[in-house]
């Protein structure tokens, strides 16, 4: 049986190569907080792209190139390499990266499921060329791919988290999706991450489908699903409050009295959680046999070699992962 290494291990798949994502990690092995962080970091991409990428942006960051992860050392940056052919530092995204990037994951994937890594950090993919519309968004590949069943995205800050109940769906199909097991399914796994990660019970609320909560239309979803499963919800004895109008939901007077809201569809909540708090979040992918974060940006292509990207999100996520067991 293997046995886990006593320093847990953060493995950073460094995903679509050709996008901000390694100049946002430079800028945070540049800084104090790096030197703070209490579990391994290695690094998954290719050793020879990240150097060309780090002389192109003009930082000075040493690596340990190591092909074993046991060797790994928790004062370095270190990098499992995984080959990737390349003429520059950066390119346009497209197709070219695919099995790069795959092979990434599925390395990563395999140290975890070995039980040789705890923790999972993917830089950004483009659905278009990596995805090609097999999967609404990596939430949903990554549980494919560890035979995860109904994922949850949870966009998480320790002042207020939000979570989409359906993900990458078009509007005009959302109302399909708004099931009161599907609710209920999501409220439990939220509410058992807060438990056993961040040590309390979430308080949640849950909004409303329709405008004002109400519809002029023979269908309500608030009626039929939304109501149903907050009602079964508290007979749980989990905290929550619903279903809320979301339009006047984000006012600050709300805000203290949750943990996290559970909205019907993306936007409904990632726009607000966006406006308040910019790149200071982060997205947690619960119902994965281990915890997978996603930085909250994409892969910005427009703004390489500017050293202009914000990095909050990777020092989010980070600290966030320095912090739980």
């Amino acid at each position: 049986m293997l046995k886990l290494t006593k320093t847990k291990i953060i493995l950073i798949v460094l995903g679509e190569p050709n996008s901000t994502f390694s100049e946002l990690l430079f800028k945070f092995f540049n800084s104090i907080k790096f030197k703070r962080i209490k579990k391994k970091v290695v690094l998954i991409g290719s050793a020879e792209l990240l150097k060309k990428q780090m002389k192109f942006l003009d930082y000075k960051v040493k690596l340990n190139q190591i092909s074993d992860i046991e060797n790994s050392d928790i004062r370095k940056i270190n990098i499992i390499n995984v080959n990737f052919k390349f003429k520059t530092p950066f390119s346009n995204i497209s197709k070219v990266s695919n099995k790069y990037i795959q092979d990434c994951f599925n390395l990563s994937l395999k140290l975890i499921k070995d039980k040789k890594a705890h923790f999972l950090i993917n830089g950004p993919i483009s659905k278009k060329h990596f995805l090609k519309k097999k999967f609404p968004g990596i939430t949903e590949y990554i549980a494919k791919k560890t035979n995860s069943s109904d994922p949850v995205m949870l966009i998480y800050n320790e002042l207020l988290s939000v979570s989409p109940l359906t993900t990458h769906v078009p509007i005009k199909n959302v109302s399909k999706f708004v099931k009161k097991q599907k609710i209920i399914k999501n409220v439990i796994q939220i509410n058992k991450f807060y438990k056993d990660k961040l040590g309390k019970g979430a308080r949640i609320a849950i909004l409303g489908l329709n405008p004002h909560c109400e519809t002029t239309d023979k269908i309500s979803e608030e009626k039929t699903e939304i109501v149903p499963a907050i009602k079964f919800l508290i007979k749980k004895q989990i905290k929550i409050v619903g279903p809320l109008a979301a339009d006047t939901f984000f006012l600050e007077k709300n805000l203290k009295r949750f943990d996290v809201v559970l909205g019907m569809y993306h936007d409904q909540v990632l726009s607000p959680i966006k406006t308040l708090f910019k790149f200071n979040a982060i997205n947690i992918t619960i119902g994965l046999p281990f915890i997978k974060i996603t930085p909250d940006h994409g892969p910005n292509f427009e703004m390489i070699g500017e050293n202009k990207s914000d990095p909050s999100s990777i020092f989010y996520a980070l600290n966030f992962l320095n912090k739980i067991k």
